[in-house]
């Protein structure tokens, strides 16, 4: 059984306003770290989710020492500025200028900044122009996109909302209204292109014959990653996640399959950050902590994953 977790409460989260490169006020909360200060998290967050999802684990962070950082891509949440209709904003947008924004508010002095990506958010990590300032990243559910991966019967649903639903409500709406699906937020029409886009390649926009450059740029990320996918997450099972994580060439990286065995009810793609599947949290905690700590890390949790 789940074991109930505190959260913690201390201080309100301070709110912020993050000026990007070009000028996009995000909006975002930083939760202070309770007492001594052990390091920083920045939470990118999945495609359509607000950073309020990731409220309970920053709270849960920032009661153990880690100043977290929580934020909403631009045309989302506390970010969005109106209608969406003639809104421009892509998905390289949100990775090179909003994730990037981010990271750069997160940092303080030499205390290290990692980054926390659930789905898109761990695919961000290529496509920082700072990704150097971050001492490590710890993704949950992040995979290539491509359907192909997925079982067969998610795969002819997600076929079929790509190429027959979304379509028609795009070009009624002007931009993607999956808030009308109960999925998530509106997404810009420019993150839904490169979306529909990149989802047709097995290996995301590293089969894009336009961005065959990104290969490289992957090649240049030099940390340690912890890639987390539950066995029942349907949009990124662990062989979506292989196909895409192994462009981060040349980072250690560790892949850990959870299962959902352990629990009462399963993960799939958004349960990482749901109070009910918080005894995974520990996990990011300990992998942070400073070298001296004797925390227990991720693959020694008895039962709880599989590590490959």
């Amino acid at each position: 059984m789940t074991e109930a977790v505190d959260v913690g409460s201390g201080a309100p989260p301070v709110r912020l306003t993050i000026p990007t490169a070009d000028g996009f006020p995000l909006v975002g909360y930083r939760f202070d770290a309770h007492g001594a200060e052990l390091g920083r998290f920045v939470v990118a967050g999945a495609t359509g989710v607000q950073q309020r999802y990731y409220r309970k684990f920053a709270r849960f962070a920032a009661a153990r020492g880690f100043t977290t950082l929580t934020f909403d891509y631009r045309g989302i949440g506390l970010s969005r500025q109106g209608s969406l209709r003639g809104f421009s904003a892509t998905y390289l947008d949100w990775a090179r200028l909003d994730v990037t924004a981010v990271v750069a508010a997160a940092r303080s002095g030499d205390t290290p900044v990692r980054l926390v990506g659930h789905s898109f958010g761990g695919q961000t990590l290529g496509l920082l122009h700072n990704h150097a300032g971050l001492s490590g990243a710890y993704i949950f559910g992040t995979g290539a996109g491509w359907a192909g991966w997925m079982p067969k019967l998610e795969a002819w649903k997600v076929r079929l909302m790509w190429s027959a639903v979304l379509p028609v409500l795009v070009a009624t709406k002007g931009y993607m209204a999956w808030s009308k699906f109960g999925m998530g937020e509106d997404l810009p029409l420019g993150v839904y292109r490169q979306w529909t886009r990149w989802c047709k390649y097995p290996r995301c926009f590293f089969d894009d014959p336009e961005l065959q450059h990104l290969t490289a740029a992957f090649a240049e990320v030099r940390m340690p990653i912890v890639a987390v996918n539950s066995v029942d997450d349907l949009w990124a099972p662990p062989k979506s996640r292989d196909a895409f994580i192994e462009q981060y060439a040349n980072c250690d990286i560790r892949r850990v399959d959870l299962s959902p065995q352990r629990e009462t009810a399963g993960i799939g793609h958004m349960g990482y950050f749901n109070a009910e599947a918080s005894w995974m949290w520990e996990d990011v905690l300990s992998w942070a902590r400073p070298v001296a700590s004797t925390a227990t890390s991720p693959d020694q949790r008895e039962c709880s994953i599989a590590c490959q």
